[in-house]
């Protein structure tokens, strides 16, 4: 099968588009940097406008007291809305270094090899979107389908203020593409773990340390006690995770049993039917401690995002892309589970079939050892080219989508 010529010669465009990730990854966009998201949004706008100057831009507020900064804002780009095929393609720009974080520098490990904060996660898969539809524009029938791109400032703290906008892009599109790093291997994800977190609070009874017989209930052993037990679930619930974060309580005098002791808890789960389970499960190991006299545990939190489980369509399109890798001479590659959740969460809850961990070959994601693989840019972004210039030309057919409600 031909390559269109614009696809073909993504390649001879590494050493440009590595350095367009190192301009990017300079700049300093962690979640709770307003002016830092602001620059990299405009940066991106004025990137986007001029490969796509037929296109139609919109900012949309991205607010979320308590998550996101005051006045950050989504960049929202589409063209051909009016196309009988359209396609969801998204990325955040924010990142979790923070404009007071040590790691802050752009540096070559090798020719093709760079060391930056965010350059995998994900502003390499935004360069790697970028690139694709720029190449796809070229070939002869891309006027038969429209896109929506859809780059966010928030993905890192939860979403909270962007949730809305992919549940509506889900219900414009008929497949989504999320271009979040590939595994190491050059593997894709195939599902992915439901996050979510709990507080859990302890109240006890102060009391003299020296008071016998000491009519105090310590809130720290209470709750040490329950966080033991709900480091258990995972042992009797496969594929749960649990992972007890920070702990804090007492006073600072040591002579007082503590009548205050507080944690927040990760928990994760892979399948839809298992987040009443696990949340029953922790219900229960409170109930524990509060039928016990002077002590009370309340548990506060839930789930951010649900599990994205892997659909029917997406089985079906996997094989193509597959395919459109096997013809640009992309190594073989599969699709696997990864604990870490994504927007394509969102998307999949939402009704929307999607594929997802598109971008670029990354490793070391959140330290300051994160690594892009430059030279796998292109032969990603001409994977994303090819498939939607096939779907353009009719050769493949997306399925049908069943809208969640």
């Amino acid at each position: 099968m031909s390559v269109p010529p614009s696809i073909a010669a993504l390649p001879s465009r590494t050493a440009e588009l590595g350095a367009l990730l190192e301009r990017w990854a300079a700049i300093n966009s962690g979640s709770g940097h307003a002016a830092g998201l602001d620059r990299m949004r405009e940066v991106l706008r004025g990137e986007f406008s001029r490969a796509f100057p037929r296109a139609a831009f919109e900012e949309i507020p991205a607010e979320a007291p308590g998550f996101n900064p005051s006045g950050v804002r989504a960049l929202q780009v589409r063209m051909r809305p009016a196309a009988p095929a359209q396609v969801f393609l998204c990325g955040h720009y924010d990142t979790v270094f923070e404009a007071d974080d040590a790691f802050q520098t752009c540096r070559w490990l090798d020719a093709t090899t760079l060391n930056a904060p965010g350059a995998a996660d994900m502003k390499g898969g935004i360069v790697t979107l970028l690139a694709a539809l720029q190449a796809f524009e070229q070939t002869p029938h891309a006027a038969r389908l429209g896109w929506e791109v859809l780059l966010t400032p928030d993905e890192e703290t939860g979403s909270h203020g962007t949730l809305e906008l992919f549940r509506a892009a889900a219900r414009r599109n008929q497949f989504g593409f999320v271009f979040e790093p590939a595994r190491p291997s050059g593997d894709i994800v195939h599902s992915r773990k439901g996050t979510g977190s709990l507080t859990a609070t302890c109240h006890g009874r102060a009391a003299h340390a020296a008071k016998i017989p000491n009519d105090g209930r310590s809130a720290i052993l209470a709750l040490a006690e329950f966080l033991l037990e709900a480091a258990e679930i995972p042992a009797q619930m496969p594929d749960v995770l649990v992972n007890v974060g920070n702990i804090r309580g007492g006073t600072a005098a040591t002579n007082v049993v503590p009548h205050f002791a507080q944690s927040e808890i990760d928990i994760r789960i892979t399948r839809m039917a298992d987040r009443e389970p696990l949340l029953a499960r922790f219900q229960v190991l409170a109930e524990r401690i509060n039928a016990r006299d002077g002590l009370k545990l309340e548990l506060k939190g839930g789930f951010n995002r649900p599990p994205k489980e892997c659909l029917p369509a997406e089985e079906t399109v996997f094989s193509e892309w597959q395919r459109a890798a096997r013809d640009v001479g992309v190594a073989p590659f599969t699709w696997v589970h990864a604990g870490g959740a994504s927007d394509g969460n969102f998307l999949t809850a939402a009704g929307l079939p999607n594929l997802d961990g598109l971008g670029p070959l990354g490793n070391q994601l959140h330290s300051d050892r994160e690594i892009c693989r430059v030279e796998t840019i292109a032969p990603r972004a001409q994977i994303a080219a090819l498939f939607l210039h096939r779907v353009a030309a009719g050769e493949i057919a997306l399925p049908p989508v069943r809208h969640a409600p």
